[in-house]
């Protein structure tokens, strides 16, 4: 049987260790089909860009955030999948824009 404690641990001590050591980070936006809008914060590792932070800004005006902190509710989850800049619509944004979302 999977120890789904173990591997949520060892999830949460990825996600907040490239956080915590992230000495560049990248930020977009996207707008997806139901009017919201998706904020990001992604960090540079083994050559790919991973998510550490991301919140949904709904069109009903709610906010969803997820990082190493909180990773998943009933309303989604952080995201597991690396960015690809020439497959994924992403909207590079200031660092400023993401953390007012954020911060929110």
């Amino acid at each position: 049987m999977v120890d789904l404690e173990r591997i949520k641990a060892e999830t949460v001590a990825y996600f907040r260790a490239l956080d915590e050591a992230a000495t560049q980070r990248h930020h977009f936006r996207h707008a997806d089909e139901e009017g919201g809008l998706w904020y990001i914060e992604a960090v540079p590792d083994r050559g790919e860009l991973i998510v550490i932070k991301q919140a949904e800004l709904t069109s009903a005006g709610q906010l969803h955030r997820y990082s190493w902190q909180h990773l998943e509710d009933e309303h989604g989850f952080l995201t597991d999948q690396a960015i690809d800049l020439e497959e994924d619509p992403l909207e590079a944004i200031p660092a400023e824009e993401f953390q007012r979302v954020w911060t929110r």
